[in-house]
């Protein structure tokens, strides 16, 4: 059976629960899914390594790592080609390209992103961004923004400032807002005596950082926090607590990290709660094992949860959906892939719901009959509206883009020593 005639049935069966396959479809080709750059090269970035990752430990050596600016874009070119839709690209501050000059964070400018926003430009895509408070010298200690001496908390201060700067440059060159995210790892492996004092100095540095003011339109500031991470087992300064009454004071975003959460917590719930008193929230998708939160993201009970809490909420214009893992063990360009088509495919099973047969069912308090249809939706053939809609959009469908990795594998990533 062709894909054409598979969807030309499924839309049948869609149809008969009240669900428009080809509206769908439209929705699903608006989403702007944010890939992030540190799949590509294990977060190793282009500055020399100086020091621990912060918690941040990608595992695994397959072949194939992208050592430069031009062989991580070639990566993310050739993913790009091979996940449906128009998406964005996540950079962090460590990939600033300085041309062998050493530059210190806190001195980056937006020159040292101009190839990025070149290369963003060419392929019609946008930038976001993000502060790197890790792997360096100054945040040895587990302490950034937190750090008890004014000298070192300064230093982090001027580099959130430079990034903000970076962020708003890519969102005026492309003409699309920047999401500017601030996560730092401090924190305590063993239970503090002092909880308040660090949370207090990384107020005053927020307060210091968000001091210039950037239009909307250009960048969008936003806060991530933590549960716990390597080396903040017992205690994390920047908490997910914390950081929400700081989005909520100062209308900042708040970062919800799917893998930054107790494993019983459900992030899906936690979008209509934030989003009662927040305009608009970042995702960082991960999918958490056990203690590490950045496993490639699949299609989960857990990630169809969120999807369709995104869509039963009317939020698709007011939540900005990044991707955050970090897979050494497999082809870090099928990662990329598998991740990002996981999450358009839990987003189109969510467009395709009857989600106002569901509510209506729910206001008549037939809950017997919501849970029954709930279950019926499993079964329609959602992979044949899917396999639809990447041919749409000319990318291969079902598992036939895995020959394309092979290829480009066996051309060029393999050639990597």
């Amino acid at each position: 059976m062709t894909i054409h005639k598979a969807y030309l049935l499924a839309r049948e069966q869609y149809a008969a629960y009240g669900s428009d396959t080809t509206r769908a479809l439209k929705q699903l080709a608006a989403i702007r899914l944010s890939l992030h750059c540190w799949q590509g090269d294990d977060v190793a970035g282009f500055e020399p390594r100086r020091g621990n990752l912060g918690g941040v430990l990608p595992t695994g050596n397959y072949p194939g790592r992208a050592r430069t600016p031009e062989e991580l874009r070639t990566d993310l070119a050739k993913a790009l080609s091979l996940i449906p839709g128009r998406h964005r690209v996540n950079l962090h501050a460590v990939y600033a390209e300085t041309r062998n000059r050493p530059v210190d964070r806190d001195e980056l400018e937006p020159q040292h992103f101009a190839g990025w926003v070149a290369w963003a430009r060419a392929h019609k895509l946008g930038l976001d961004f993000n502060g790197s408070f890790f792997s360096h010298p100054l945040a040895e200690s587990g302490r950034t923004l937190s750090h008890p001496d004014r000298a070192i908390r300064r230093f982090w201060i001027d580099h959130a400032r430079a990034c903000r700067r970076i962020g708003a440059f890519m969102g005026r060159q492309l003409k699309t807002p920047c999401v500017t995210n601030i996560w730092v790892p401090d924190g305590s492996k063993d239970t503090p005596a002092d909880r308040k004092g660090p949370r207090e100095l990384l107020r005053q540095s927020l307060d210091a950082i968000f001091k210039e003011s950037y239009h909307p339109v250009h960048n969008l500031d936003a806060l991530e926090g933590k549960l716990f991470g390597l080396g903040s087992e017992a205690y994390v300064v920047g908490s997910h607590d914390f950081y929400l009454a700081y989005a909520v004071a100062h209308r900042k975003l708040l970062c919800l990290d799917t893998g930054h959460f107790h494993p019983t917590e459900s992030v899906s719930d936690k979008l209509s709660a934030v989003l009662s008193q927040l305009d608009q929230v970042l995702l960082h998708v991960s999918r958490g094992v056990r203690w590490d939160s950045d496993h490639v993201v699949t299609l989960t009970d857990d990630l169809r949860s969120l999807a369709e809490e995104i869509v039963r909420g009317n939020y698709l214009p007011r939540v900005h959906i990044g991707l955050d893992f970090f897979d050494a063990s497999i082809n870090r360009v099928a990662a990329w892939v598998i991740g990002a088509r996981a999450m358009l495919q839990a987003l189109l099973i969510a467009l395709l719901e009857p989600t106002a047969t569901l509510r209506q069912l729910e206001r008549q308090r037939d809950f017997t009959a919501r849970l029954a249809l709930m279950e019926e939706l499993k079964n329609l053939p959602f992979g044949a509206v899917w396999d639809y809609y990447c041919l749409q959009q000319d990318v291969p469908a079902n598992h036939a883009w895995m020959r394309t990795i092979k290829a480009y594998e066996a051309a060029v990533q393999s050639k990597r020593h």
